[in-house]
């Protein structure tokens, strides 16, 4: 169906022929590429074996893809510390804990169930460069690895302890308070989307002082319940129990719990672009300083930050494109739209488990239901919306048609085109992870939102 080879990974739908789906072949290649790369950096200094960490999300095709990973990885004399079954952001953490060269996440993130992907860290839990990206790319092309003798093969070992450690750091976190969460005593659903939030969300409540948790979708199967994409959409049964059990709020979380949402008390959207703007309201009342979310982000970010006297700053969309802009100004805290929250004292990747703590500690000290809290917050509209690229659009072309037709508006074209209509925004880019374009337009008014939305895609197809 497809395989999508990025300068942050590979991911691609399992079975099929190699080089047009993410195959036995494709996966050792790619493996064998990235760990080639490993072993080129400081190879002067030392010549103790190169360790990585590997970890998993619940995916039906996690076992089959992470032997494959493991094993390649031994065949080329690096050691292999497997965490199987874990999030995105404990293998992130992990790779600092045991003093890791890399590691690979397996997870497609919000893809289905039929996708999956390696994604790269560096020796810092960080995500791989663009300038790494293409080396990688560039040695699997060629093929220039070479796998060593029997007697230097490296080691797979296993280590459980990641996901405790990874809690223990956040509830050392000096936002975090145990003690207002725990006697706010919430009732909590939450949607693990039968992946390995069902395990780590609830290990964290526990940990934070609640224990009147509900988990729905917790078996880990891999056999996702919905649409792992933690939209509205998808996120009826969650609105529909919180209702039921009564619960103070309900939490979902995509596969590999990078991605965080909030359900009201009366069943409605907390609103994931929200997520990212209530952790930075509570982050900036105690912490002065500068934000960043990626350009495809609400506008209400910027409104928090300026209140509490801070700069707030947009990037490319990307989690390393978000990184390397919060670091270049020092922000105390970012991420996306998406309900990527980005914490750099703890580490700079999206949690959504350390996001779950500091949203906790934030509404229990406020005294407000969810409800009341979504209230306090500007209301504005984003339109999301994607379309399918056929093979051979030229997407190139069809931008540089849409930038001339609206060259009288302010157009950034860093990552796509945002194109501004005085309060109002519209962001076209083409997806890192599928092949679609992406349009999302930002009004105060829904349906002025959904109409930018509609008027471009529109200019799209005609330009196509």
């Amino acid at each position: 169906m497809a395989l999508i080879k990025s300068i942050s990974g590979i991911r691609g739908t399992i079975g099929g022929k190699p080089n047009d789906n993410l195959t036995p072949l494709d996966i050792v290649k790619f493996t064998a590429a990235y760990g080639t790369w490993l072993l080129q950096q400081d190879e002067q200094l030392t010549t103790a074996a190169k360790k990585v960490v590997v970890g998993r999300d619940g995916r039906i095709s996690g076992m089959m893809v992470k032997n494959l990973v493991n094993a390649t990885l031994s065949s080329l004399g690096i050691d292999v510390i497997d965490i199987d079954y874990s999030t995105t952001p404990t293998v992130e953490m992990a790779v600092g804990f045991l003093k890791a060269d890399g590691g690979i996440i397996l997870t497609a993130s919000h893809n289905p169930q039929e996708w999956n992907a390696l994604k790269l860290l560096n020796n810092k839990g960080e995500f791989i460069s663009g300038e790494e990206g293409k080396t990688i790319l560039d040695i699997a092309a060629k093929e220039a690895f070479q796998f060593v003798s029997v007697e230097k093969l490296g080691n797979i070992s296993v280590n459980n302890d990641m996901l405790k450690q990874h809690i223990d750091k956040i509830l050392q976190h000096k936002l975090i308070d145990t003690k207002a969460i725990a006697s706010a005593n919430f009732r909590i659903v939450v949607d693990a989307v039968n992946s390995t939030g069902a395990f780590a969300v609830p290990m964290l409540l526990k940990a934070l002082g609640v224990s009147d948790v509900i988990v729905i979708n917790g078996e880990v199967n891999g056999h996702f319940a919905h649409n792992p994409e933690p939209l509205p959409e998808h996120l009826t049964g969650l609105s529909q129990e919180v209702c039921m059990q009564k619960a103070s709020l309900g939490i979902a979380v995509d596969p590999d719990v990078d991605r965080l949402c909030f359900v009201c008390e009366d069943g409605s959207m907390f609103g994931e672009e929200y997520t990212l703007v209530a952790v930075a309201d509570y982050v900036l009342g105690t912490q002065k300083g500068n934000t960043v979310s990626n350009m495809s982000s609400t506008k209400a970010l910027k409104d928090i930050t300026l209140k509490h006297g801070g700069k707030y700053f947009a990037s490319a969309v990307g989690e390393v494109n978000v990184v390397t802009k919060m670091k270049s100004v020092n922000a105390v805290i970012g991420g996306e739209g998406n309900g990527g929250i980005i914490v750099p004292d703890l580490h700079y990747g999206r949690d959504a488990l350390i996001g779950i703590a500091l949203f906790l500690s934030h509404l229990a000290k406020s005294k407000k239901s969810i409800k009341q809290l979504r209230n306090t917050y500007p209301d504005y509209f984003i339109s999301k919306n994607k379309m399918v690229l056929n093979d051979g659009v030229d997407v190139k072309q069809v931008f540089e048609k849409i930038e001339q037709k609206y060259k009288t508006h302010p157009i950034n074209s860093e990552d796509g085109l945002k194109i501004e209509f005085e309060e109002d925004w519209v962001h076209l880019r083409t997806s890192n992870t599928e092949p679609i374009i992406r349009i999302y337009a930002e009004s105060n008014f829904e349906k002025t939102a959904d109409n930018i939305a509609m008027r471009l895609m529109k200019d799209i197809q005609e330009a196509m």
